[in-house]
């Protein structure tokens, strides 16, 4: 079995590591804030290469799936977690409420790739999502939490241009003027996306260790918790384009569970509590494992 192959095979195994070690080995040095966007980049660049551009405009001209996909997403999905929790724990349902009301996240199509999904219906889902949120977000929290979420607009959207419109436009012009390098080393993008991933992991796992490892026997509940909430994310996300074939369900599924958690670390740290921020460093963790067993579910299907 070549190399690629085997990182493909066991990518599970590689992204539990980044967690374990992240957790047993952190960086001894703070990381510059552009590096983990420029690892998300470098990973959509190379998603981008497998795909034509004109892919993504076609999926977006199918507003009544965007509309449908966006509304679920950003609204219903957030909306029916918050109230069941909120049965239980309010403030365990504020913190649901703020990582499922996230966009898609931009390494979404990354791991629609490993997952043999529609990468281009990903993207789609990603740019459409993350142009929404900053109006869904903000706009949730005053109805339910009766607080506003000063989301600055501006930079979210300079986020999305940086780390969407650069590798889309940048892979176009790759795929133009090297058409015959790309067809040979295709087979390799997956596999070097899912080590990019690994980084990806380590460094974010790595940096918030103190707070995972300050009260680990305290955190196990909440890890339980949110497990279930990925797992019901899966299914929910799987089920909610069941008109669509295969690909495109796998997508839709991805882009549902795997939510830009680090836009709601980032609202956690300015305007929540440390016991809300703590919930959105643990997201980390079932976003990192939960993928392989979904990948292995779908292929029984």
């Amino acid at each position: 079995m070549k190399f690629s192959e085997l990182i493909e095979k066991y990518f599970w195994l590689i992204l539990i590591a980044g967690i374990v070690i992240g957790i047993w080995k952190p960086l001894t040095f703070t990381v510059p804030p552009f590096l983990p966007k420029l690892i998300l980049g470098i990973m959509l660049f190379i998603a981008f290469l497998k795909i034509d551009a004109l892919e993504i405009l076609e999926n977006m001209k199918n507003y009544k799936l965007m509309i449908y996909v966006t509304v679920i997403y950003m609204l219903i999905i957030p909306l029916c977690f918050y109230f069941l929790i909120k049965i239980f724990d309010n403030e365990l349902a504020i913190g649901i409420l703020l990582l499922t009301s996230m966009p898609a996240g931009v390494s979404t199509p990354a791991l629609v790739d490993i997952a043999r999904g529609n990468i281009s219906l990903s993207m789609s889902l990603v740019i459409t999502t993350q142009m929404v949120a900053p109006f869904t977000v903000p706009l949730l929290f005053l109805l339910l939490v009766s607080s506003s979420l000063p989301i600055n607009k501006i930079l979210l959207f300079k986020d999305i241009a940086i780390l969407v419109f650069l590798p889309m436009i940048l892979s176009r012009l790759v795929r133009t003027w090297f058409p015959a390098l790309i067809r040979k080393t295709q087979h390799f993008f997956t596999s070097a996306n899912v080590l990019l991933l690994f980084a990806f992991v380590y460094i974010t796992i790595s940096s918030q260790s103190y707070i995972i490892l300050a009260n680990p026997s305290g955190l196990i509940w909440r890890l339980v918790i949110l497990y279930l909430v990925f797992t019901i994310l899966h299914v929910v996300g799987y089920l909610i384009g069941f008109k669509e074939k295969r690909k495109e369900r796998i997508s839709i599924a991805i882009g549902a569970a795997y939510m830009n958690n680090g836009m709601a670390v980032v609202l956690a740290v300015s305007y929540f509590k440390p016991e809300i921020l703590i919930l959105m460093i643990l997201s980390e963790i079932p976003w990192s494992t939960l993928l392989a067993p979904f990948k292995k579910v779908i292929s029984n299907l």
